[in-house]
């Protein structure tokens, strides 16, 4: 079975720009998506990485070039500065794990739903409400996956997603991972595409 491990930061416009396509083409592959959300504030530091608000200038400047550039291209309903937007994720990241006690298509529906919530929607993935919302629209009942998502057993594997991330030598959102190989970003869908058909 063809297995993509899937690295995301659930606030991350490349990973919203990637998803649809991503589960699409897994989809054309008989291949099967792990989503490993991971935490930013400890994968930044040992790779280099910086948060949005602390990077230069110049690099902020371009991000946003690029977005639009982005969007336009694959014609997403996307809202580049959306109003919610540096957002804690911590528990987001955590929904999307909990969800997965449910089944892989449940982890991926979360995933993509939160993904949306913050670039489509001008919505708080911050907010307990909003995630509960989400999880319901995605057919789960929304308060038992928040209540289960802040367990500790979710935690711990929120935890192990991100070291695993750090393990890999991930350093940014989106990454898959095939075969040990990384594709870093949405840009690179297409190589994994190739991966997938060797």
């Amino acid at each position: 079975m063809k297995t993509i491990d899937y690295f995301i930061f659930p606030g991350s416009p490349y990973a919203y720009m990637g998803h649809a396509r991503l589960v699409e083409m897994a989809g054309r592959h008989g291949a099967s998506i792990r989503p490993m959300p991971m935490d930013a504030a400890k994968v930044f530091p040992v790779s280099g990485g910086l948060p949005l608000p602390q990077r230069a200038r110049q690099r902020q400047a371009y991000r946003m070039i690029e977005l639009k550039r982005w969007r336009d291209f694959l014609g997403l309903p996307m809202n580049v500065e959306p109003k919610f937007f540096p957002v804690a994720s911590d528990a987001a990241a955590r929904m999307i794990i909990a969800a997965g006690e449910f089944s892989a298509t449940a982890t991926i529906e979360v995933a993509g739903r939160v993904l949306k919530a913050v670039w489509e929607q001008e919505r708080n993935i911050a907010d307990e409400a909003t995630l509960v919302a989400v999880a319901d629209e995605a057919g789960l009942d929304g308060v038992t996956l928040l209540a289960r998502s802040q367990s500790a057993q979710i935690q711990a594997r929120y935890d192990a997603c991100t070291q695993e991330a750090i393990d890999q030598q991930v350093f940014g959102a989106p990454t898959y991972v095939y075969k040990d190989e990384l594709f870093w970003g949405q840009d690179r869908l297409d190589f994994l595409e190739r991966a997938l058909a060797r």
